[in-house]
């Protein structure tokens, strides 16, 4: 029997954090957001430089020891802001010494690990929470509700493009980086948000069919992509990755062209309504200039509401908005692409294991 995870009421959620890299920075921001309902207590990295400057600027205890930190407790969950391929193995650890958990995109770079690391969450009573801060962003969830309330009719096509950059540089800052283990490629690492949105926002993949290449970057990954989906409900769709787009970061877009409708979210990061054309009206159209917003970043301003779920769901007010489970159906997508650029081959979804 599976273990139901306590309830946390009558003080503040604490929270620890490993991983003091550049990311690290979104979610202590998000916690500061909601600092009357929870704070930060620990901090963990085995980069003795990064730990303590993070020690310095939050006042947490520091660790370079997840087992230590672990052990140490005083928290209630665990955010995981590490490389990749290392997630399933702290998310494991975190669970059998009783804390919940939230990792960073992907939540695995195997859809096998991923598995597991539910089935270790649920075994132990634990919340999996997987980020995916791009759905909170105020374009995006005008752009969902008006899927959701059929204002495109049938969806015949959408096309996703993610045309940023990544120097030779950037891989070479850290070794994990570029690599199939720890990292994966600009559709595992880079899109991934993205990957996410053609599932949550279209529906159901039925089958893709991709190529994947790198043609400029010292890395094992790819740096460049296509590809074709076809969802469950009859639309055609295309993706297209680079991360050599000169000289900065250009575009992160979704289009979507249906019956009734037709709707582009543009920008360096889905950051501005561009089109929004329906054959009827809604109160929401009133609102589409006040959602687009500038950026300088590509991670958006979407990680303040995605905590603001984490902490009604651990105080028992809400349901996670993605799961475990949710986030093993982006995972499942993302290995599709990669298994059909590897065989040459449409591959159909969902995977057989």
């Amino acid at each position: 029997m599976l273990k139901k995870s306590k309830i946390i009421t009558g003080r503040k959620i604490k929270f620890a954090l490993v991983g003091c890299g550049r990311i690290a920075n979104n979610h202590i921001a998000a916690l500061k957001e909601h600092s009357e309902s929870c704070e930060l207590a620990a901090l963990c990295d085995i980069n003795v430089g990064a730990l303590d400057e993070m020690v310095s600027k939050t006042g947490a205890t520091g660790y370079n020891s997840l087992t230590a930190m672990l052990e140490a407790g005083g928290f209630d969950a665990v955010i995981l802001t590490t490389p990749s391929g290392l997630h399933p193995l702290q998310t494991i650890e975190c669970a059998e010494y009783g804390f919940h958990v939230i990792t960073e995109k992907p939540m695995a770079t195997k859809f096998s690990d991923g598995l597991e690391m539910v089935k270790a969450c649920d075994r132990a009573g634990v919340k999996l929470f997987v980020v995916k801060q791009n759905r909170r962003n105020a374009t995006i969830q005008l752009l969902k509700q008006a899927i959701d309330s059929n204002r495109f009719g049938r969806i015949y096509s959408v096309a996703c493009n993610v045309f940023w950059t990544r120097p030779q540089e950037y891989y070479d800052a850290a070794k994990w980086r570029g690599t199939w283990e720890f990292d994966g490629g600009a559709f595992m690492n880079q899109a991934s948000h993205y990957v996410d949105l053609l599932d949550w926002l279209i529906g159901p993949v039925e089958s893709v069919q991709s190529y994947i290449a790198t043609l400029a970057r010292r890395i094992d990954v790819e740096d460049s992509g296509v590809v074709a989906l076809k969802w469950r409900n009859g639309a055609l769709g295309t993706m297209n990755v680079s991360m050599l787009t000169y000289p900065k970061n250009l575009e992160g877009s979704i289009t979507i062209i249906g019956e009734k409708g037709t709707a582009r979210i543009g920008g360096v990061a889905v950051n501005e309504i561009q089109v929004w054309d329906f054959q009827e009206k809604h109160e929401n159209d009133e609102t589409i200039k006040a959602a687009s917003y500038a950026t300088t970043s590509v991670y958006g301003f979407g990680h303040p509401k995605y905590y603001e779920n984490v902490i009604k769901t651990l105080r028992g007010e809400e349901d996670a908005h993605t799961d475990g489970r949710e986030g093993l159906k982006s995972l499942e997508l993302l290995i599709a692409i990669y298994l059909s650029a590897r065989d040459s081959k449409k591959v159909s979804l969902p995977l057989e294991y």
